[in-house]
């Protein structure tokens, strides 16, 4: 996707399909549709999330999400927030292939109201369930190495771990497991969850995932056309410094300029 800091050199592939953008925004807590369709304009994103429970994508009597974020323009991606069991989440999933033809998915399985963390055994369960049914899954998770291993063994195309709670905007509070997912993995990591600010998805992207998930740090920030703008520009650049290689560490100064045949 070329913008005014250039062209992204390498795209996002999952499941066999290529995008521009390795941003992905959520179409809940905006103030209108409108806004949202806005935010989604100037982050540049190619995938949005639709929580098929929360948003009007067919009564013609109410505002729809559909007459603002126009599908043909981009990629829906159907999730199953506020599921608490694999049952419900499959039964979600298969609806909204009947309804809208959608085969990529997004599969999330909550424990509990307080959290949202995932309830990681029937995640597991439900992913397996999908992908029998021929569902490309893309699977929110905890930041457990182990458990992100069953789901790519079991076939999710995507490994969603999260950063923090879902609309915490804590940022990402361990490192070392992403970064462990990351090295493991053979499909692509995409932080879902806990972004507050655009420092937390350059961190995300300077660890190696893949791409980055939001939803509440942009629709819930002052302005949050500006914040879709720059969580597009830290994708891009923690992407670029991820690709350059950071400088190693050092305990003590090393002079920019060498020392050697100074007058």
């Amino acid at each position: 996707m070329a913008d005014d800091l250039g062209p992204v050199a390498d795209t996002l592939e999952i499941a066999g399909r290529t995008f521009q953008s390795r941003l992905i925004i959520g179409t809940g807590k905006y103030e209108t549709y409108a806004q949202n369709a806005q935010a989604a304009e100037a982050a540049g994103v190619d995938i949005v999330t639709v929580a098929l429970r929360r948003v009007n994508l067919s009564n013609p009597d109410e505002d729809r999400l559909t007459d603002h974020v126009s599908p043909d323009t981009y990629t829906y991606l159907p999730n199953t927030a506020g599921c608490f069991t694999a049952e419900d989440a499959v039964r979600t999933l298969r609806l909204a292939r009947e309804a809208g033809g959608w085969d990529l998915v997004k599969l999330e399985v909550l424990a509990d109201q307080k959290t949202l963390y995932p309830e990681m055994e029937q995640t597991l369960q439900a992913a397996k369930d999908l992908i029998a049914d021929g569902f490309e899954v893309m699977v929110y998770c905890s930041d457990d190495p182990v458990y992100a291993r069953k789901l790519e063994d079991a076939g999710c195309c995507a490994i969603m771990p999260l950063g923090s709670l879902i609309g915490s905007g804590l940022g990402i509070q361990n490192p070392v497991n992403i970064r462990l997912i990351v090295e493991q993995s053979r499909v692509p990591v995409i932080v879902d969850a806990g972004v507050g600010t655009a420092s937390d998805a350059a961190m995300a992207m300077e660890l190696g995932c893949d791409g980055v998930l939001m939803n509440t740090a942009i629709a819930e920030a002052r302005d949050p056309i500006r914040m879709a703008r720059a969580m597009k520009h830290a994708v891009i650049a923690g992407r670029e410094a991820y690709l350059a290689g950071r400088m190693g560490k050092k305990r003590y100064a090393d002079p920019s300029s060498p020392l050697a045949g100074l007058i």
